[in-house]
């Protein structure tokens, strides 16, 4: 069964100004993306439907790519706040607030950046992971948060999609997709 997966892409390397530049998308089969240029930044909006959310990133990536685009990024971010986690947790604010305060169940996890400010960051793999224990959050949810932090950070290395663990899923997802096709 197929569900559809939402996910934003960030990249750059493409000129935003060619007449056909969302063309190249659109070839490139991420005609289920939303394409916009934001701060000079390629920002891909997917609604992707796949088998699961890491075929659905796996597949997006490789579309991607095949455009000649470099990507920044894979969004939603890993660091949330209160409210970024209430909103991807479908709980209150208030509810989220009293279990960082650990007025409703203990360990919530501690925010990891801007510690000292009034809104500080908390790591979203770490509080989905906490929220799945505790049954508030689904196993669906706590693997796309933990896919997300992996494609990230095989973007971030300096041969991106080489070793990492996340290339390697993404390599035999395409292909598995093709055996499939």
């Amino acid at each position: 069964m197929m569900k559809s997966y939402e996910f934003t892409i960030i990249a750059s390397g493409l000129d935003t100004e060619a007449d056909d530049f969302e063309d190249h998308f659109y070839g490139a089969k991420c005609d289920d993306a939303t394409v916009g240029v934001v701060k000079g930044k390629i920002v891909l909006e997917f609604a992707r439907e796949a088998r699961n959310f890491a075929h659905a990133l796996a597949s997006a990536i490789v579309d991607v790519q095949s455009t000649g685009a470099k990507i920044e990024r894979i969004e939603p971010d890993y660091l949330v706040s209160l409210s970024d986690i209430a909103e991807r947790s479908d709980l209150s604010r208030s509810a989220i607030s009293h279990y960082a305060a650990g007025n409703r169940d203990k360990d919530f996890p501690s925010p990891v950046a801007r510690i000292t400010t009034d809104t500080p960051l908390w790591d979203w793999v770490l509080v989905a992971k906490w929220m799945f224990q505790r049954r508030k959050l689904s196993l669906e949810t706590l693997v796309a948060a933990k896919l997300v932090r992996e494609a990230n950070t095989a973007i971030s290395a300096p041969d991106p999609f080489s070793d990492s663990p996340f290339a390697q899923k993404v390599h035999a997802i395409i292909a598995r997709d093709r055996v499939a096709a």
